[in-house]
């Protein structure tokens, strides 16, 4: 019999996906696109994107809830034995993404709960009725404390991870406490850290904390374009729920192998900036913009993570996190060039990992294909994001 581990395999994986409208028109994120659509999010993940595993984090809708249902009845989707449900070549992970603000929590803070399968998803969701106001709706704020939360989702042998833990705003470490995850919740029933866009590996590497835990990278994606803006490649027997959970506790050689992610300097809330005049200040110690004299400071994930840092010569063995430039953020390359690469390569996977800058040179003029393999590697140069604004992608003017 062959070694379980000479069996595995490598998969794409986005945790973090957004549905904008059930198919009947209803709102479920209110900020997502219309035409996210469950239907609409599996379509462009297999077909597209070349994603091999996703996780749709606003599976409690009640109207989402039959959607999948209606999947299944109708032998588009199947239900596997091990977790997930199989769309074509992708498998759905249903997800729920909460908000919590307890009286231990300094902020709110928002969390994604993962489950099995349909009919765990719906006991979850009827739970989670009692508890917030508008079930319809995503990230909620719920009515119960952290840990009642945590042992809900493990009664139902779910997965919990604290959601882009370093954003200024609804995150576990830039509202929610005030030194420890512990204050909110109980360590042992977490399977991952989420890191968010403004943060990476090597940033949080000084944080003690964080070191049992496994670090996923995920788009927050609120339109289709948005879908493995950052990803991971994982080492799996197959792409399902329990071979998920065998790569974050890293059992019998499952594991993440790859984060990739937007460089930090891109995210949106990298560096403190005034909300009132919009400056970046990199400097420490400041009460008040030193621009415009005002006390509105939006505190960046750079300085927050360095407020956090207990150990920084921490060694703790980590997959790569590789900065990789989602191709829609690529200053030259438009939606025809993108539909292009498409037809010929297939996926946005295969664009960005299997296709050579030979091949790309026989399909988009020579100098986009140099900027795109210069991105796949990271060696654009970039503006530095913050307050809400994302950085920026130089042009490559070789």
């Amino acid at each position: 019999m062959r070694d379980v581990k000479e069996m595995l395999k490598e998969i794409y994986a986005d945790l973090h996906i957004h549905i904008g409208r059930s198919e009947k028109g209803r709102a479920v994120k209110i900020t997502g696109s219309r035409n996210l659509t469950l239907k609409n999010i599996l379509k462009t993940a297999t077909s597209r994107k070349g994603l091999d595993l996703i996780g749709i984090i606003d599976c409690h809708s009640p109207e989402v809830l039959e959607e999948m249902e209606d999947l299944v009845r109708k032998g588009q989707a199947e239900e596997l034995q091990k977790g997930g449900l199989r769309f074509e070549k992708t498998t759905l992970i249903p997800g729920s993404e909460i908000e919590i603000y307890d009286e231990f929590c300094h902020g709110p803070i928002h969390v994604l709960c993962f489950f099995s399968t349909i009919e765990k998803m719906k006991a979850f969701s009827n739970w989670l009725s009692t508890q917030l106001k508008n079930i319809h709706l995503s990230s909620q704020r719920i009515y119960c404390d952290g840990r009642s939360l945590q042992k809900k989702v493990y009664e139902l042998e779910g997965l919990f991870i604290p959601a882009h833990v370093f954003t200024p705003f609804k995150s576990l470490f830039g509202k929610g406490v005030k030194k420890s995850l512990s204050e909110v919740f109980d360590p042992n029933l977490i399977d991952g850290i989420e890191l968010g866009l403004s943060s990476d590996t090597y940033m949080v590497k000084g944080m003690s904390e964080l070191a049992p835990y496994t670090f996923v990278t995920n788009s927050d994606a609120h339109s289709l374009g948005k879908l493995a803006r950052e990803y991971q490649k994982i080492k799996v027997a197959d792409a399902n729920f329990e071979e998920l959970k065998k790569a974050l506790h890293k059992i019998e050689g499952r594991e993440v192998l790859v984060n990739y992610g937007l460089n930090p300097l891109l995210g949106k809330y990298h560096e403190t900036v005034c909300a009132d005049c919009g400056e970046q200040i990199k400097e420490e110690g400041h009460v008040r913009c030193p621009y415009c004299g005002n006390t509105h400071l939006i505190k960046g994930v750079a300085k927050r993570i360095a407020e956090l840092s207990d150990a920084p010569l921490q060694e703790v063995e980590r997959p790569p996190y590789i900065h990789q430039v989602p191709l829609d953020f690529i200053p030259g390359i438009g939606p025809k060039t993108i539909e292009k690469m498409l037809d010929a390569f297939g996926t946005e996977m295969n664009i960005l990992h299997k296709v050579s800058l030979q091949e790309l040179k026989q399909i988009i003029p020579e100098k986009l294909a140099v900027t795109i393999d210069l991105a796949r590697r990271g060696e654009l140069g970039i503006t530095v994001g913050g307050g809400g604004i994302y950085g920026k992608i130089e042009r490559n003017n070789s």
